[in-house]
Formats: C-alpha cells, structure tokens, sequence
C-alpha cells in the first residue's frame, strides 16, 4: 500500500483557521458503516445516532501552552516546543533553528525565570533539554508559554481555551485531540439523560501523530510514541458496555488508538499505562470501537488512513471528495464525521 493511495485534492481555503462562536454547531458528515450512505447534519444532532447502552470514549488530556521562546546567550532567540516529558525537568523538544542547540548550549526564558540545557539528541533531530527554575514549573510554563497551534493555522487565536476540550483534565499534550473540540457541556449532558455512558483516556499527544509520511510505502512507517493511560473505573465501564450488546464510539483517532493499544483479541481492556505507537491503517481489525467520531484530515496523512481501515479507503476518499465539494472545514477546527 503507498501513501500516495490516500492523496486527495484539498483546496487551502478549507483548512479552518479559527473556532466557530458554538463548538457544537460545526457541521457532522454521517458515514454509514453498513451501507456506505452519506448525511449532512450539525454535530448537535449527533444525539439521534447514539442510543441508550451506548459508550462514547473520550480523551481528556490537556494542551500545554508548549511553546517557549528562549534566548541564548549570545542573544539569540531560539523557539522550544515541548513535545515530550521525560521526568519532573527533563523534556524532548523541537527546536528553531537547532543549529544553535548544540549539546551543552543553554538558554534563559522569561528574562531569566527559566533555564535550560541541552543534555542529548533525539529521534529526527529533536533536542532533549533539562529545565532549571524556582517554583512550580507548570505555573511557569502558564506565564510564560503560549499555545502550540498547528502550522497551516495562521490566523491568531483569540481564546487559548478553544484549543483544550471543555472535559481536558489532564496536562501533558503538545496538540489537542480535536475530534472532541465539537462538544460542549449541554451536549455531553444531553447524551448522558439519554443513557449513554460517557469513559474517558488519557493520550498525550505530541507531534508524531501528525508528522508527515515520508516513505512509499505505508508499510515502512514508524509512529513517534506517546502517553496513554486507561483507569480501572473506565476500563470497567467500556468492558460492561461491550458485554451488554452496546457499542463504543471512539472520539478521536487518539482515542482510538489508546483502545486499540490496550484491548485483548476479544475487545476486553483492563487498567494500563504506558507508551503506544501503534500504526492504524487499511488491513487492521478492530478490536475494542465500534464507531469513530473524527475530523477531516490533511491528503496522504496517518490520520486519514486510521480511518480508512475503519471503511475502505475507497469509501473514505469518496466522502472526502464530497466533503470538499460541500464546502465542509477541515482539520483542527474544522467539521466533524461520524463513522457508525
């Protein structure tokens, strides 16, 4: 299989570059995984494809306001991107232009409130750096770090907050899991007075998942790792649901592949932490979801080919084809698909 399969033509006026005013009144494009048949909805309606006895699972991470613009001391400005925490100070982080992070360079932020040092190299280039400071560092990275949007959003976002789920709990995410950016507080609580559960996991997503691939072939591709975390309570909850007849709809491809980590051969999950990079694409059985909720995704992407194998890739790129013709936003803050 090659990447270039999953290539579309994307018109850059659809990538969205700011939130709508109503999380929930972004547009839900319903793929039918039986028949195939497209509708056109507003994600609000989502509730009249959710039932009693159904499970919606949720990523409740947190965006980091990751990036931290440092200076050298030679006076350079140098920009940090913390994608991965390593212990309480020590972090894997981008760094432009890293030709000034060489091994042993250091670095002050915030006219001295904050140091760093360049203790290593990581994969691709990436620089492994230890903190130094006074206090408690998630109050300093508040104060003096901003939010890590994507690159192809160039707009500026008035509200951090809209980059965080109304549910986010848990810091630690370099990007947010934007397929639950559509909910809001009402919508949960309307689906729940329905009878749905609602369980959570934990992902922290860092930059891997949205890296470019760069090889042929599909096959040759290797996922950065993240953070995932599953409590016993959740993986109690999803297992009763399963057992019941019910089924699981995954928010996101984050959540999806924290689930699809964990789950044994027959969908049973158990409480568990650690680091994934499992690689979803076209040919995968699923194990745990019965359903995905997601957004549209960039042309050639990891994103697009996880949910390729939720339907076939023939069927995606056709409801992607629609979704441009219809005009339907993409990306972070963008539209929303519903696959059931």
């Amino acid at each position: 299989m090659k990447t270039k399969d999953f290539y579309f033509d994307l018109p850059q006026h659809l990538i969205a570059q700011t939130p709508l005013e109503d999380r929930s009144q972004s547009r839900l494009m319903h793929l039918n995984r039986e028949t195939g048949d497209l509708t056109h909805e507003k994600f609000k309606d989502i509730t009249q494809y959710l039932k009693k006895g159904d499970c919606l699972v949720l990523n409740n991470t947190k965006v980091i306001p990751a990036r931290l613009f440092g200076v050298k001391d030679t006076g350079a400005s140098v920009e940090f991107l913390l994608l991965k925490r390593l212990s309480d100070t020590r972090w894997e982080t981008l760094v432009k232009p890293g030709k000034k992070a060489r091994i042993g360079a250091e670095f002050s932020f915030g006219d001295g409130k904050m140091s760093c040092k360049v203790v290593g190299i990581g994969d691709e280039g990436t620089r492994i750096i230890e903190f130094a400071f006074e206090g408690i560092f998630e109050e300093i990275l508040d104060e003096l770090g901003t939010m890590p949007l994507p690159p192809y959003i160039t707009e500026t976002l008035e509200d951090a907050k809209r980059y965080n789920t109304v549910y986010a709990k848990h810091d630690g995410s370099a990007a947010a899991p934007t397929a639950g950016l559509h909910f809001t507080e009402d919508l949960l609580e309307d689906l729940r007075l329905k009878g749905v559960e609602v369980a959570f996991v934990t992902l922290h997503v860092g930059l891997g998942t949205f890296r470019p691939v760069k090889v042929d072939d599909v096959n040759s591709h290797k996922m950065h790792s993240e953070f995932y975390e599953l409590s016993a309570d959740n993986a109690a909850l999803i297992n009763r649901v399963k057992k019941s007849g019910g089924r699981v709809i995954s928010v996101g491809t984050t959540t999806t592949r924290t689930l699809e980590t964990i789950a044994d051969n027959s969908g049973q999950l158990e409480a568990k932490n650690g680091w994934t990079d499992i690689f979803i694409y076209p040919g995968y059985e699923f194990k745990c979801i019965d359903g995905l909720i997601t957004n549209f995704h960039l042309p050639e992407s990891t994103l697009i080919m996880l949910v390729s194998a939720l339907m076939t890739r023939e069927q995606i790129l056709n409801a992607y084809r629609v979704a441009v013709e219809e005009s339907y936003r993409f990306f972070s803050f963008g539209d929303a698909m519903l696959i059931l």
